[in-house]
């Protein structure tokens, strides 16, 4: 049996890999796995996708329809449904979402009463259950949908306690790429006495992430640029993400922001054990900065989730990816893009620093990261013209740099990253793997 779930819950293309009756069975199964029959409370949050709707119905109706109770807050960040299933001790949480992915895809993933991310183990229960029930409760048993008021306002409020101080006279640029972020951001910086300039707040249902947002910084860095602002800010669809630009229109990435987050902290004396945990996609550049303050480094494979099951096991508090997923856990069980945006903000505040002037705390190398359309071939790690591809590369790069090839998580894509003091270089090395992976695919009668 394929398995449904991904690195971040299950995705594809609304009513073509997700269906409606897909979202029915996974609200049974993940209602019944999660209270083991008992029936409870589930928090089901969404982003501004057209399928949302559809989706946020066919689970509401699963949940109910073994007995537990649907609680709808609408439109919200995926950090604000960890958050508040853990604030509101729901039984669990369910996000309607695919993150950066665009409009024409949606996504349903999990989060225990804890507001965690599911285990594997508990994926695998729910998949399982998946086959159908035939004891559903009748009468009074059924459960029922209901809608919060005021879950937005507390997850507000929480966000905006995360920071000592407020930001008054710092002016803010906030991309919320017609996303689940686009009234909660401005909110909260405005609330903290920022002066806000919040662009792509007008979703329809079919432009989330259109030529914006944190996959397409061009936008926020032209509006920075244009405008007299201090800093700017974009989000991704389900804003647990965030990418920063500068005063000067730079952008600085979840590298930069962990490196400027861990410093600061480690200086105050509020960094446990003084070490972090990040992906192996993180910047050498980022390895050099650390080594050079004293800050342990623990690095996982791609994903958040693997970021935070390492963080919890060696009991570290910060942690975070490349693309803008950081965590901190003395505030959230998960990324948060809006609480990543205040902690950079808040520093900014505190030491009286441009981000331009933050971001020198580490020299980034040159990267170039090649994206392979890969679908129609198993086993790519094993194919030989791949692997002596990849063999030539390493012995090319030596002591210069490196290459890292992995299938994406999320995507039907295989991400060739390399690293060389030399963009040049590494610009060449990346596409001529590429170009060898691309080719045994279209061999293979791939990628039609």
């Amino acid at each position: 049996m394929t398995r449904f779930f991904g690195t971040d819950g299950i995705r594809g293309v609304a009513n073509v890999d997700l269906t409606a009756e897909l979202a029915f069975k996974l609200g049974q199964a993940g209602a019944s796995v999660l209270t083991k029959g008992r029936g409870g409370v589930f928090v089901i949050g969404k982003d501004t996708r057209i399928s949302g709707d559809m989706f946020e119905a066919a689970l509401a109706a699963g949940i109910c329809s073994v007995g537990s109770q649907a609680l709808k807050v609408s439109v919200l960040p995926t950090p604000a449904i960890a958050y508040l299933t853990k604030a509101l001790r729901a039984d669990g949480g369910v996000v309607i979402s695919a993150s950066h992915n665009p409009a024409e895809y949606n996504g349903i993933k999990f989060f225990g009463p804890d507001g965690f991310k599911l285990a594997d183990s508990i994926e695998d229960e729910i998949e399982a259950a998946m086959v159908g029930y035939m004891d559903l409760p009748t009468g009074p048993s059924i459960g029922t949908v209901k809608s919060s008021k005021y879950a937005t306002d507390l997850y507000i409020d929480h966000v905006v306690n995360t920071i000592a101080g407020n930001l008054e006279g710092l002016k803010v640029a906030i991309d919320c790429g017609h996303g689940a972020a686009y009234q909660v951001s401005p909110a909260v910086f405005r609330q903290l006495g920022a002066e806000v300039m919040a662009v792509n707040t007008s979703p329809n249902g079919t432009n989330i992430n259109l030529g914006c947002g944190s996959t397409h910084t061009e936008y926020i860095q032209e509006i920075v640029t244009s405008h007299d602002v201090d800093v700017g800010f974009a989000h991704d669809g389900d804003a647990d993400r965030v990418i920063a630009v500068d005063e000067a229109g730079e952008t600085v990435d979840g590298d930069f922001m962990l490196a400027i987050c861990a410093v600061h902290l480690k200086k105050q004396g509020r960094l446990p054990k003084d070490s972090l945990v990040t992906t192996v996609m993180a910047n050498l550049g980022f390895d050099l900065a650390m080594k050079k303050h004293g800050i342990g480094i623990a690095k996982t494979k791609v994903g958040d989730r693997y970021v935070l099951e390492e963080m919890l096991k060696k009991d570290v508090a910060v942690g975070g990816e490349q693309s803008g997923h950081i965590i901190f856990l003395d505030y959230n069980t998960t990324g948060d893009g809006i609480i990543t945006a205040l902690q950079l903000a808040s520093i900014m505040m505190q030491t009286g620093s441009k981000l331009s002037e933050l971001r020198r705390v580490m020299e980034k190398m040159p990267q170039v990261l090649v994206n392979v359309k890969a679908k129609g071939i198993n086993g790519w790690q094993e194919v030989p013209s791949i692997k002596e591809s990849i063999r030539e590369a390493e012995e090319e790069l030596g002591s210069r740099g490196r290459i890292l090839v992995r299938q994406s998580g999320t995507e039907p894509l295989i991400r060739v990253m390399v690293e060389s003091d030399s963009f040049d270089s590494a610009n060449f090395i990346a596409h001529r793997v590429a170009g060898v992976i691309g080719k045994c695919f279209v061999e293979a009668g791939g990628n039609k």
